[in-house]
């Protein structure tokens, strides 16, 4: 019986496939003929799609599909262009002022996201708030991450967790100084994306391994294998898969892209569910009642009629989707800044000098030295604007017709703000693709922050899906560079000249995960916790 099932769908496969994909034509043409009706003259431009498919060849050919993308547009001398995959109308953008008139001027009308198939799996089926159409639940999560998760209180309440996963990764690179067996040298992506999902782990689940963990306070095997699954699902959130533009292709996984989403939950899962499960067994009986972490603060929050405001189903995927929203952003920022420090000296004394003059150094820095570190921040924006860890924003769908500028934006549309584009735009920018982080201070000496609501680049996003975490992303970041600076002289290993700068093909990390020479330079005391 089996024999005869599997020849029965060898023979029925290719006619299913050609079924499959003449629906999606048919479906195609239906919504093509409200294309028609468009008034093609004030779209914005962009290259001649073909019949049906639009651009579809183009980005299964041209890969990356970011720098396709960017050097059309640079060809084309626009700022903005309207590519058309399938029926959609992908809108990137690299002008500020246009990027403000879609996430300022008429950000309601661009609040929403699109269905695809990796935010649909990450997410638990739309419940979670990053990756979620504007709606009645994106609303509900909002309300709840602006007032009891990420408010100024709850920041407070959660300093002490932050200040240990300081304390630990500092104490991670001093024993890393002392390995003979490594030379003294460190892999700071190692470090800064380690730092930033175990203070993510920490603030959820209150702890930093999900084993027995390091004496020397690096990753355990199980950390290591979830911080990989983070950075896979990263990779593929709003890849450019065929199978987005044309829904029905999705079972067939063309690109293999479900098959490394569904792996990269599944460890996940692993070790987020029994976490919550116990969690909310320990609530439910009694045995637990004081918040202590953001998990305790989503199972106890309750309706006026005291029932559960968030379903374990809601809690679960909120899990996932926060150690995702913390682990990139501020690693590949650090990383970056350090890079280039390397191959700027004087920025790199000039930092250091600071973090010397305002903490000295018979303490470690603190979070509550940050407002005077004024020169590291602008290390860190300069970081943001020339190496921003994603080619494009996550996607504003229009939820109406719309003029933006002069040209007319479809119903639909897929808006791409361009963190390439903005943050290395010319016109705006003096000297863009050089790493200047003077170009930030005010002769005033007042505060530098992260934020940028002028688009000029983009360090957290503004408007309805800005990030709501950005006064924790900014402080996780500044801290971790600043204990870095503060507590090991760095150099540039053996036989290397200058740090390579290159890209990888996701257009965000550097090709090579930097590898310096560090040695402490505090007294030695200040390094155990």
């Amino acid at each position: 019986m089996d024999y005869i099932s599997t020849v029965s769908w060898s023979h029925l496969q290719p006619f299913v496939i050609s079924l499959f994909i003449m629906i999606s034509s048919f479906t195609i043409i239906i919504k093509a003929f409200r294309n028609h009706s468009i008034d093609k003259s004030k779209l914005p431009p962009g290259p001649k799609p073909w019949p049906i498919v639009g651009n579809l060849p183009e980005i299964v050919a041209r890969r990356p599909v970011f720098r396709w993308i960017h050097n059309l547009m640079k060809e084309m001398n626009t700022e903005i262009a309207c590519i058309r995959l399938g029926n959609v109308h992908v809108i990137p953008v690299t002008c500020p002022t246009i990027a403000c008139e879609f996430l300022k001027k008429y950000d309601a009308d661009f609040a929403s996201r699109p269905l695809t198939m990796a935010t649909d799996i990450m997410s638990g089926g739309y419940v979670t708030i990053a990756v979620v159409p504007f709606g009645e639940q994106w609303k509900k999560m909002r309300r709840i991450f602006v007032n009891d998760l990420f408010s100024s209180l709850r920041h407070q309440w959660l300093q002490d967790k932050r200040n240990e996963e300081a304390d630990n990764i500092t104490f991670y690179v001093y024993n890393q100084c002392n390995n003979v067996k490594d030379g003294g040298l460190v892999n700071l992506r190692e470090v800064s994306q380690h730092y930033s999902c175990n203070l993510t782990r920490k603030l959820i689940f209150n702890t930093r391994y999900f084993g027995n963990g390091r004496e020397d306070g690096g990753p355990g095997l199980e950390e290591v294998e979830q911080v990989n699954a983070i950075f896979t699902l990263l990779k593929h959130v709003y890849a450019f898969s065929v199978s987005d533009y044309v829904p029905l292709l999705r079972m067939f996984d063309l690109d293999g892209h479900k098959s490394k989403v569904m792996k990269g939950m599944k460890i996940m899962e692993k070790y987020h569910e029994p976490m919550v499960e116990e969690r909310m067994k320990q609530w439910n009986d009694g045995s637990k009642s004081v918040e202590e972490d953001l998990l305790d603060v989503m199972i106890s929050q309750k309706d006026d009629s005291n029932n559960p405001i968030l379903t374990k189903k809601e809690i679960k995927a909120l899990t996932t989707e926060l150690m995702l929203g913390g682990a990139d952003n501020p690693s590949n920022a650090v990383e970056c800044a350090l890079a280039e420090m390397l191959n700027h000296p004087d920025v790199l004394q000039r930092a250091i000098e600071e973090v010397d003059n305002v903490v000295g150094k018979e303490r470690m820095v603190q979070e509550s030295d940050i407002p005077k570190l004024n020169y590291v921040k602008t290390c860190v924006r300069e970081a943001f604007r020339l190496h921003p860890v994603v080619p494009f924003n996550p996607p504003h769908v229009s939820m109406r017709d719309a003029m933006v500028g002069e040209y007319f934006i479809p119903k639909g549309s897929h808006v791409l703000l361009s963190r390439i584009g903005l943050g290395r735009n010319p016109k705006v920018w003096n000297e863009p693709y050089k790493f200047k982080p003077e170009r930030y201070l005010q002769n005033d000496g007042s505060m530098i922050v992260l934020s940028e609501p002028s688009l000029k680049f983009i360090s957290f996003g503004i408007g309805r899906r800005g990030c709501p975490a950005i006064v924790l992303g900014s402080t996780m970041t500044v801290m971790l560079l600043a204990r870095l600076l503060h507590g090991f002289t760095w150099s540039k290993p053996p036989n290397v000249s200058s740090i390579n700068l290159a890209k990888s093909n996701s257009g965000g990390m550097l090709l090579e995960p930097l590898v310096l020479e560090a040695k402490p330079r505090l007294p030695s005391k200040l390094y155990y916790m």
